[in-house]
């Protein structure tokens, strides 16, 4: 080894083009190919033979990064290792570092923070016994545990899902982490295990008819959790349940019973103010007092939200064959059939988009209030009350009975 240093500079570096090996003394050589690429090498001897080992290409590797490079493969040398086997082997990302760095790569060519937040939601909350295991040791097997039980019963989320992953896997994988079958492909692979889309039932979620809601609700309500109180929650407000995962403190104004969902966490990609009835404020001062943290519905672990599932197997426990997402259908059945609140009042409570852009462009309000008369005349509903029992709403929203 050359007992100088350093005897190449930065502009030298930068206007060699002679092919060759050019030295900067301690084993460190610039190699330039006849075609003309550039790249960093360490040279050294071992039991008589040369050894030589790669640094990186001088595109990606700047001279003083070359030289500290060299640096330690001499300290290794002169603790008796070999640098080639002694290097430290590359950091394998987990599933859950792939999905970050994969978003935050996307996030420019996507038109709006929406696009953003449901990569981030599905990849997340769907994907969360995935996110902590290595990216290289995960397996169709386990890619099939988060897909099948979502593969038929939101069969539009399970396809949008898969294609995530695979795409966390190609960028996993074009980053050198991991080899061979992409374990979430579907074409050659997937598609011999899960029913294709066409051979799936369509149509709308199950439902509960809408008189059988308030038995439902008092037997929900002798069940003690977190996951019992979120859907309560989630029947009384009307609101997804990827919205009641996600509710943070920060967006709640108890005092005047207004929930507010910021865009990024709504279908639609806009602000959704949702009345709270006073049933709904006792759920939410019950969840405060066993506060842990940002979340009003944490999940078992710690700043962790419920499982995308919680809901559901609260529904199988009790044995009946509905959906989450089917009690805003029995919520509408409800309004369309019991009260006279006009239509775009029922659509706005479940965030839905009513009437064309122009239409949309004059109707600026969100009728908060008109929507807190529904969902107290709602809430009232699920209370039980005897059947010859008439609610009565001001002639302006309209009226329901039982």
């Amino acid at each position: 080894m050359a007992r100088q240093l350093h005897t190449l500079s930065a502009r030298t570096v930068a206007t060699l083009t002679k092919p060759g090996r050019h030295s900067d003394g301690g084993g460190l050589y610039l190699n330039i190919t006849a075609s003309g690429a550039r790249s960093w090498v360490f040279m050294w001897k071992a039991g008589g033979k040369r050894r030589e080992m790669g640094l990186g290409a001088l595109r990606d590797v700047p001279l003083a990064k070359a030289r500290e490079r060299a640096a330690e493969a001499r300290q290794k040398l002169a603790d008796g290792l070999d640098p080639i086997t002694a290097r430290e082997k590359p950091q394998v990302l987990t599933f859950g570092e792939a999905v970050d760095a994969l978003i935050e790569s996307m996030s420019s060519s996507w038109r709006n923070e929406k696009h953003r937040a449901q990569w981030k939601m599905t990849l997340t909350v769907y994907c969360e016994p995935l996110r902590t295991k290595p990216v290289t040791e995960i397996g169709t097997e386990d890619v099939l545990k988060v897909l099948q039980p979502l593969w038929t019963a939101k069969a539009e989320t399970a396809s949008r899902l898969r294609g995530r992953m695979e795409r966390v896997f190609d960028f996993a994988r074009a980053r050198g982490q991991g080899t061979g079958e992409n374990p979430a492909r579907w074409r050659g692979h997937l598609d011999a295990v899960l029913p294709k889309r066409a051979r799936l039932t369509r149509g709308h979620h199950k439902a509960m008819p809408f008189d059988e809601v308030p038995a439902f609700i008092e037997a929900l309500r002798e069940r003690e959790g977190v996951a019992p109180r979120a859907l309560e929650f989630a029947i009384l407000t009307a609101a997804r349940s990827g919205e009641v995962f996600g509710a943070s403190w920060g967006e709640f104004d108890l005092e005047a019973r207004v929930w507010t969902v910021p865009a990024a966490r709504m279908k639609a990609g806009r602000v959704h103010r949702v009345p709270l009835s006073a049933r709904a404020v006792e759920i939410l001062r019950e969840m405060e007092q066993k506060r842990l943290g940002d979340l009003v519905f944490p999940g078992t672990k710690p700043g962790r939200p419920l499982s995308v599932m919680a809901l559901e197997m609260v529904l199988r426990r009790m044995k009946l064959d509905v959906t989450v997402h089917g009690f805003r259908s029995a919520f509408r059945d409800w309004a369309g059939e019991r009260t006279h609140f006009p239509r775009e009042v029922a659509e706005a409570a479940l965030a839905h988009l009513v009437g064309d852009a122009v239409e949309r462009a004059y109707r600026r309000g969100d009728a908060l209030e008109k929507r807190r008369e529904l969902m107290d005349a709602w809430a009232g509903f699920l209370e039980r009350q005897p059947q010859n029992n008439v609610v009565r709403l001001n002639s302006n929203a309209g009226g329901t009975s039982k």
